[in-house]
């Protein structure tokens, strides 16, 4: 009954929901694009019973890639159907595996969009990366008895009790997963108390630690270094979001008193920000130059991350890396891509969606946990930016917990082909 009347409200703001796309493409136009695969009409129909992977968004889609990889290695002729909700994601996908996969946008969750999605891709296995759970979507695949995988699972005390308010739609919807791989114990027990049935849970760890670091990234990033001016101190602030770009900058001409040639890597999360980014810079009086316009000189002092796909070599360029979306309230972002090019890795206090991450980095020396108030973070960016030394310790612990910490592909893959009878 609750998935009923859930339905009726969702077919209820469906227009709201286009709307929004429409509206998201004023700064990007991949919203308005390929509108008909949200509606459940697919541009491909692969060969039945592949793997499906959903990856909501770009960091998903690259959770994923190992997990991918590693299962076309070893089953290159089964398909693999990988899906994302957000056009960044869908450029990921297209960045990382080209036509080596069959990709499409994820059909908003009503029954009859469902109907057609799967009568078309006739999958052999759901894989859910993190925690995307749709009411109908789970409900859809237990009438064709698709198992639904979800892995690389994360539930924080937050998000628990949220789904525990609405337990009438989650535990029906734990009970129709075939399997949940958590990243910690701690995580599990969350879904067991939510209602997932216990034999249905297994502790694999995080699959973003089996990342890895093609050898021609530190390369990339070395002649990056030599355009940049090789002596010069980076300061990479990864992933940002509204409001940190701003704090560092304001910062800025007081970091400049002991580093005066410091240069300020700003990489934004979203495209839709690169304009917005590049305009608070200049505002400021602080001389900038955006990735795409060509490389940094010796005169400029921010330099603006406007382009997709080059996290990994511009984080190889840089001195110590600042982990966006922890200085605001959002939850943070992914520090082990630091972590695991040598990187010294700092993250700011709201980093909750990462905390388990977080906490085995810090405990191996590898991060280190930073103020996301002025005076403090000014203070503890000196620190780090003058200390030689403690950033290549930093580093070294980063690649060392990296390493030991890998094994969760190798997991998935194998359960990823018992479901699917390889």
């Amino acid at each position: 009954m609750a998935r009923f009347f859930y339905s009726v409200l969702y077919a209820c703001l469906l227009p709201v929901l286009v709307l929004r796309l429409w509206w998201r493409g004023r700064l990007n136009p991949g919203y308005r694009q390929r509108l008909r695969e949200r509606f459940g009409l697919l541009p491909h129909r692969p060969p039945a019973n592949g793997l499906w992977i959903h990856a909501v968004s770009v960091g998903e889609t690259l959770a994923a890639a190992p997990l991918v990889k590693s299962f076309q290695s070893r089953h290159p002729n089964v398909p693999v159907i990988v899906t994302t909700t957000t056009p960044t994601g869908s450029a990921q996908v297209q960045r990382l595996f080209g036509a080596g996969v069959y990709h499409m946008y994820l059909p908003y969750d009503l029954p009859w969009f469902w109907r057609n999605f799967l009568n078309a891709l006739r999958p052999g296995l759901l894989v859910v990366m993190e925690t995307e759970l749709w009411p109908n979507l789970l409900a859809a695949c237990e009438q064709r008895h698709i198992p639904v995988m979800l892995t690389n699972a994360r539930l924080s005390e937050k998000s628990a009790r949220g789904y525990e308010k609405f337990s009438a739609l989650t535990q029906p919807m734990l009970q129709r997963l075939s399997m949940v791989a958590v990243q910690n114990a701690a995580d599990g027990q969350r879904f067991l108390d939510l209602g997932l049935p216990a034999g249905r849970l297994e502790v694999t760890g995080s699959v973003k630690f089996d990342m890895d670091v093609p050898p021609m990234v530190q390369a990339q990033g070395a002649v990056l270094r030599e355009q940049w001016g090789a002596e010069r101190p980076v300061l990479a602030l990864a992933s940002s979001h509204a409001g940190e770009d701003e704090l560092l900058l304001d910062l800025y001409p007081r970091l400049l008193a002991v580093c005066p040639t410091l240069l300020l890597l700003l990489i934004p999360r979203h495209p839709e920000r690169f304009e917005a980014v590049t305009n608070a810079v200049r505002s400021r009086g602080i001389r900038v130059q955006r990735r795409s316009a060509g490389a940094a000189s010796a005169q400029t002092q921010a330099y603006v991350a406007d382009t997709m796909g080059e996290m990994l070599q511009l984080l190889a360029a840089a001195d110590l890396v600042l982990v966006g979306g922890s200085l605001i309230a959002h939850g943070g972002h992914n520090p082990i891509e630091p972590a695991a090019l040598g990187k010294a890795t700092l993250i700011g206090p709201h980093h909750m969606n990462f905390a388990v991450i977080v906490d085995n980095l810090q405990s191996a020396g590898a991060l280190a946990v930073v103020s996301d108030q002025a005076d403090e973070l000014l203070a503890q960016l000196q620190t780090y930016l003058n200390d030689d030394a403690l950033r290549k310790r930093m580093g070294a612990a980063g690649q060392a917990a990296v390493d030991a910490n890998r094994g969760a592909v190798k997991r998935l893959t194998e359960l990823c082909a018992a479901y699917l009878k390889l």
